[in-house]
């Protein structure tokens, strides 16, 4: 398989990879620590630890603290049920404590339908869209 220098191969969540935060937590930028869905890495729906690399002031979380996020946006392919498929441009997570709450109380983007079936139902509830 070629590809070309500036093509990328999409690959899973895994440790070192950075997320954008899409929730009011106070957090911008996460880097995922550990994926807690098994040795390969994270998808669509599955719950990373992760540490805050940038954060507003007065926000929830500070930079530095160790999070749990729900992975709400990931660049590599998803198949459907249906044949179609949904892939993003970016990785995004929502953060959440360790019983799976919420910690910010609004979701900025557009979220997959297959949370509902990972029952982060709070977060699709909190979406403004569902694809």
């Amino acid at each position: 398989m070629l590809l070309s220098h500036f093509q990328q191969i999409r690959t899973f969540i895994q440790m070192r990879t950075n997320l954008k935060v899409v929730d009011n937590s106070g957090a911008k930028r996460v880097m995922s620590i550990q994926s807690l869905r098994g040795k390969k890495g994270a998808r669509l729906g599955d719950m990373i630890i992760g540490s805050v690399k940038e954060a507003q002031p007065c926000g929830k979380v500070k930079k530095g603290d160790v999070v749990y996020g729900v992975v709400v946006r990931a660049a590599m392919k998803k198949g459907r049920s249906d044949g179609s498929e949904v892939q993003f441009d970016n990785n995004a997570v929502v953060l959440v404590n360790k019983k799976g709450e919420l910690i910010g109380t609004r979701v900025f983007i557009p979220v997959p339908h297959e949370l509902r079936k990972k029952k982060h139902l709070k977060i699709v509830a909190l979406a403004e869209h569902i694809v």
